[in-house]
C-alpha cells in the first residue's frame, strides 16, 4: 500500500495513436497545451509531451513545436512538471530484400538529434528509453553507446531523465549506467506494461520489476489499452506512482472514448482516492523528485 502522496503523470498524445482512431486526440500545439493544462486541473502533477505536425497529425520532432507547447503551458502554469519525450528516432524497419537496409517508416536518428529539443528548451524532465526490442511488427533500437550519448546531453542541460523500462534487460542496463556515473541514482523510473513483446501487464510483473530497482528509487507504472486503469491500482498498491493519457489508452470504459485527457486523469484520481491514497500536486511532486521550485501560478 502506498502511504505517500501519488504523482499522476498524463501522457496527452504520444506518437502511435492516430487521429482517425479518436476525434479527441490533441494535435496542434494549442490543443496539446490545453490538454496538459486541463489534465493538471484534474489532478496531474506532470505531463509527458510528444508533438505532431499540425496539418497531418503525424508525429513530429520539430523543436519549435515543442517550444510552442511549453511556452503555452508556462504562461498559465509555472508549477506543472513538464516532461518531454526523447523516444522518437529509434525505430527500424528492415527492407524485404536486404534486412540491413532500412525500409520506409524507419526513424533512426543520431542520438544528439533525438535530444536536440532537450538541450534547447531544458524542460524539467525528459524520458530516456533503454530498450532494444521487437515492438509490434518493428524493432526499436537503443544501444548502450547511444543511450550514453543521449544521457550526456540530458545531464549537461540540467534535465532529470525518466528511465522508461519495457523489460528487465532495460533495468540491468540502467543499473550499469548508474554504477559508472552516466546516470545519477537512485533515479526516476517508469515501468511500461502491455507493449507487445515487452513486460506483461500483471501484478507479478510490477512487483518483479519494482524489486529490481535501487533502494529509494522513484517509480511509476502504466498499462497500455484496457490495462491502463488496472495498472493504476496495482502501481498504487505496490507503492508506486501512476501514468494515464491518450498516448497509452483512448477509452474511458469499454467502448466509450475518452473525450479528454482530463477525464482519464480524473478516473485515475478516483481510483487512488477510493483506495485511500492522496494525490501529489505539482509543487509536492517537485519536492519528491528533487526538482527546482517554480514561480507562483
Amino acid at each position: 500500500m502506498n502511504t505517500a502522496r501519488t504523482l499522476i503523470t498524463c501522457a496527452v498524445t504520444g506518437n502511435l495513436v492516430k487521429p482517425e482512431q479518436t476525434p479527441h486526440l490533441p494535435v496542434t500545439p494549442a490543443q496539446i497545451a490545453d490538454e496538459c493544462l486541463a489534465a493538471a486541473e484534474a489532478g496531474a502533477g506532470q505531463v509527458h509531451i510528444h508533438v505532431r505536425d499540425p496539418e497531418s497529425g503525424r508525429p513530429s520532432m520539430q523543436v519549435e513545436l515543442y517550444r510552442d507547447v511549453v511556452d503555452r503551458i508556462r504562461k498559465q502554469d509555472r508549477a506543472l512538471i513538464i516532461n518531454l519525450t526523447t523516444g522518437p528516432g529509434g525505430r527500424f524497419i528492415p527492407s524485404e530484400d536486404d534486412p540491413k537496409v532500412y525500409a520506409p517508416g524507419t526513424s533512426l536518428l543520431p542520438p544528439e538529434k533525438r535530444v536536440e529539443h532537450i538541450a534547447l528548451i531544458k524542460p524539467d524532465v525528459c524520458s530516456l528509453d533503454l530498450n532494444t526490442m521487437n515492438s509490434g511488427p518493428d524493432v526499436v533500437i537503443n544501444t548502450p553507446k547511444n543511450v550514453r550519448r543521449m544521457a550526456r546531453v540530458i545531464r549537461e542541460a540540467g534535465v532529470k531523465p525518466e528511465l522508461e523500462i519495457f523489460d528487465s534487460g532495460d533495468i540491468h542496463m540502467a543499473l550499469d549506467l548508474i554504477a559508472d556515473g552516466t546516470l545519477e541514482g537512485p533515479a526516476m523510473w517508469t515501468l511500461v506494461l502491455g507493449v507487445k513483446y515487452g513486460f506483461m501487464p500483471t501484478p507479478q510483473t510490477v512487483m518483479y520489476a519494482r524489486d529490481m530497482l535501487p533502494r529509494g528509487a522513484f517509480w511509476s507504472a502504466f498499462g497500455i489499452g484496457r490495462m491502463e486503469f488496472p495498472i493504476v491500482a496495482q502501481a498504487w498498491l505496490l507503492g508506486g506512482h501512476v501514468r494515464v493519457g491518450m498516448e497509452d489508452n483512448i477509452y474511458l470504459a469499454k467502448g466509450v472514448l475518452a473525450e479528454s485527457n482530463a477525464q482519464l486523469v480524473a478516473k485515475a484520481r478516483d481510483i487512488i482516492e477510493s483506495l485511500g491514497g492522496e494525490i501529489a500536486n505539482p509543487r509536492e511532486a517537485r519536492t519528491m523528485l528533487g526538482l527546482a521550485g517554480a514561480a507562483a501560478r
